[in-house]
């Protein structure tokens, strides 16, 4: 009798999440809210900008209206990931609800990415830290993409072109046709301040909140809607830092004196 072939383990998703230094909080809660729902394997990598400096993949200046330090980096997802299969990004001021499996299943290889399709207008002038808030076509849709990163028309997204090319090209996906974008559920990046839930309706409450307006990790938000979601989500990831650390000591063995 041959000998049957073990099934190979399904390859960890992966998931990069936009990085800030200022926000370090923010990252921390969004990634453990993502791994506490997940039933699937995942790799979550966050994009720090200065790692990319120092690996000599970004090099281009900071301009005024970049908010955030991964306002550009975000492109590099498919160089990232080296342009196969599919990853996901994420900017880190995301509160995940639900099983990021359920977003996993609809993936479609006829796109070359898929996004929530918002029709937003903030109508404030400032966010976050007192960032200026800018108006632009298809806002927030680069804030969570799926990039199918083996599809042919992503391979334009190298270093040298993400440090050259204007916002208005990249954060529009003004590399592809319309027709390669495909569209997923609105609550998967839940504007907070801007989409509704409606009473009754289970298909309008959040799978994942975004607080594209600033989170209560900073003091001017700390009242936002779905504050306390968050709230509670950061006390679980303390306590469970807590309880990792401590568990680490134990381990360690204890230094018998001379």
């Amino acid at each position: 009798m041959g000998s049957q072939s073990q099934p190979q383990p399904t390859p960890a998703f992966k998931i990069f999440v936009g990085y800030d230094p200022r926000e370090d909080i923010a990252y921390q809660v969004c990634r453990h809210s993502i791994l506490k729902h997940s039933s699937i394997p995942l790799q979550i990598i966050p994009i720090v900008q200065s790692q990319l400096r120092d690996k000599s993949l970004y090099w281009r200046q900071r301009n005024q209206l970049e908010s955030t330090e991964f306002s550009f980096t975000r492109f590099l997802t498919p160089y990232l990931a080296d342009y196969q299969g599919w990853a996901m990004f994420v900017d880190c001021d995301f509160l995940y609800l639900s099983d990021i499996k359920q977003l996993v299943d609809l993936l479609d290889d006829k796109f070359a990415l898929m996004c929530v399709q918002h029709d937003y207008t903030p109508k404030e002038t400032t966010k976050m830290d007192g960032a200026v808030q800018t108006v632009y076509p298809r806002k927030n849709w680069s804030s969570m993409v799926l990039y199918n990163c083996s599809h042919p028309k992503n391979k334009i997204l190298t270093p040298e072109l993400v440090n050259t090319e204007t916002g208005a090209f990249l954060h529009r996906f003004q590399w592809l046709e319309d027709d390669e974008i495909g569209s997923v559920p609105f609550v998967w990046n839940f504007l907070e301040g801007h989409n509704k839930v409606v009473e009754g309706d289970s298909n309008t409450y959040p799978k994942a909140v975004h607080y594209t307006r600033g989170g209560p990790w900073f003091e001017a938000w700390k009242h936002c809607e779905f504050a306390d979601l968050w709230l509670n989500e950061m006390e679980d990831y303390l306590n469970k830092k807590n309880k990792d650390e401590k568990e680490e000591e134990e381990k360690e063995p204890t230094q018998t004196k001379v």
